[in-house]
């Protein structure tokens, strides 16, 4: 069974990120922002902006978002168990959960070395900070 769940972007095309490391929040941009970005090799792994540890593409959910994909699953998996066995009677089907929103907060960084990577950072931090793409410190 598969399905999908769109996770906001700010106003401008950032999509909120959690460290599974320090588990700080962090943004970076949904999509290329540049040509550069576009012919850029795919990564396999991004490094926290904040506290510089590396972790694979596909691990970076917020714990809201992870919450927000699984109460969104469960209906339709519950419909499918149903039918699947037949006689099964879920009574107390949950129903999807209200959409996420994204706020349209943080600064705006660049790092010098991968420009086509920026990244929105906490307004309160100052730095420095890691590229998102190879962990290089980085002030502002």
């Amino acid at each position: 069974m598969e399905f999908s769940v769109s996770v906001p972007l700010d106003q401008d095309g950032f999509v909120r990120r959690e460290c599974p490391t320090c588990r700080a929040q962090f943004k970076w941009h949904h999509g290329p922002i540049n040509d550069d970005a576009v012919s850029a090799a795919p990564a396999v792994s991004y490094y926290c902006p904040l506290c510089g540890r590396p972790a694979d593409v596909d691990a970076w959910l917020t714990t809201e978002q992870v919450e927000f994909v699984r109460a969104s699953a469960m209906p339709d998996l519950l419909r499918s168990l149903e039918s699947e066995f037949k006689g099964l009677s879920i009574t107390d089907s949950p129903s999807a959960p209200q959409a996420l929103t994204e706020p349209n907060d943080m600064q705006m960084i660049v790092p010098p070395c991968h420009d086509f990577e920026p990244i929105k950072v906490p307004d309160e931090l100052a730095g420095p900070f890691h590229c998102l793409v190879c962990g290089a410190l980085f002030a502002v």
